[in-house]
């Protein structure tokens, strides 16, 4: 098993030493050797471990972009023994996949230069908000760089949290979040190819790494009580669907540099081209939704405008667009959840055939991402 840090399971800290027996920094070598030819990763040894003898994936995680290129493209190193190789993914599907090798199937160029001063307009945001001070961010830097344990590093973040819950509104939070996560992205990209350091961007980068993870997610109604109960599971099955290459197109690509604007906002769903977007929906499905009518007004004042406040899916688009289907489809089925209170036929049909589920999905999608 490969991850960082200590974690909690059942009520014992556990490491990858603890687990494997043995430092984590024998496994590269210890996975060429039986017994132990499979390796369980957490984003650890997902990008720039470079092994031969690696022959199967199986994916269990939502993979985009260059993150989705450089997992899958583990596999990819030749070795004498080895002919091919082969992947099985739970969570992606062939578009998402397709979509993120696009840009780099053949000369990829950047669209335009990545500006440094961005980064001191997000920091300056960050600092503004109030969460941390000065002294904190050094003294949880030289704890961490000194190789201090978690019970000394977590009461600073903790503190920090505690300030995050209870002095930021929702969309403070989703501003914060998604301003922390931009500056550590922009500046693990811009560290590695400007000509000079910056001791403050490299101390913050440091600790809103830390702090991040422990940010939590608004708090969600939990819709799934008593879902299992409503659906009949003996219904349904593993069938194999399709076997289809992906095929990528032989052209050259361009991609855009790290955004560093930051930040998240509440975006109003886009309703335009409505009638035409719903009438293909209700030439095909109409005739087997009771009252298509108080349907189509359902997924116009209810299911859309939901789906468009999904925190998840509205920082998705911000940010990561690429990945926003994926997280539209998350929301829509927590959505869809509600709809099994008034409307039993209406669920149904969405869990039960994957055609309607994806059609109402790109209906909803195009509502939502306009």
């Amino acid at each position: 098993m490969a991850f960082s840090g200590v974690h909690d399971y059942d009520g014992v800290q556990v490491s990858e030493a603890s687990l494997n027996g043995f430092p984590g920094s024998e496994i590269a070598d210890k996975i060429k050797n039986d017994p132990y030819r499979f390796l369980i990763c957490a984003d650890k040894f997902q990008t720039g471990y470079d092994e031969p003898l690696m022959h199967s994936m199986y994916v269990d995680k939502l993979l985009s972009g260059i993150k989705a290129v450089q997992a899958l493209s583990r596999l990819n190193r030749s070795h004498p023994l080895k002919y091919d190789c082969f992947v099985l993914d739970f969570q992606n599907n062939a578009d998402t996949i397709a979509y993120a090798f696009q840009d780099y199937y053949r000369t990829t160029l950047l669209a335009e230069e990545a500006d440094p001063n961005k980064l001191n307009d997000l920091k300056r945001d960050l600092d503004n908000a109030q969460l941390y001070t000065p002294d904190q961010v050094q003294q949880l830097v030289s704890l961490f760089l000194g190789g201090a344990d978690r019970d000394q590093l977590d009461p600073i973040l903790d503190n920090c949290v505690a300030l995050y819950t209870s002095l930021l509104d929702e969309d403070g939070q989703v501003k914060f979040k998604g301003n922390a996560k931009d500056f550590c992205r922009s500046y693990s990209f811009l560290s590695s190819i400007l000509p000079y350091s910056n001791a403050a961007w490299e101390k913050l980068s440091i600790f809103l790494n830390l702090l991040t993870p422990k940010l939590p997610a608004p708090v969600e109604e939990d819709l799934s009580k008593g879902i299992l109960n409503a659906i009949d599971m003996d219904s349904y099955r593993v069938e194999k669907r399709a076997m289809q290459k992906i095929v990528l197109q032989d052209s050259d690509s361009e991609i855009e540099p790290i955004p560093m604007e930051g930040g998240g906002h509440k975006a109003e769903p886009e309703l335009d081209r409505l009638s035409n977007i719903l009438k293909s929906f209700n030439d095909r499905w109409g005739g087997q939704l009771q009252d298509p009518e108080r349907q189509t007004k359902r997924i116009i004042d209810d299911i859309a405008p939901k789906v468009a406040e999904s925190t998840a899916y509205r920082n998705a688009r911000e940010n990561t667009p690429h990945t926003a289907r994926m997280v539209h489809d998350e929301a829509l089925g927590k959505v869809m959840q509600l709809i099994l209170k008034d409307d039993t036929q209406f669920y149904k049909l969405f869990v039960e055939n994957e055609s309607f589920r994806r059609e109402l999905g790109d209906v909803v999608y195009a509502m939502t991402n306009g």
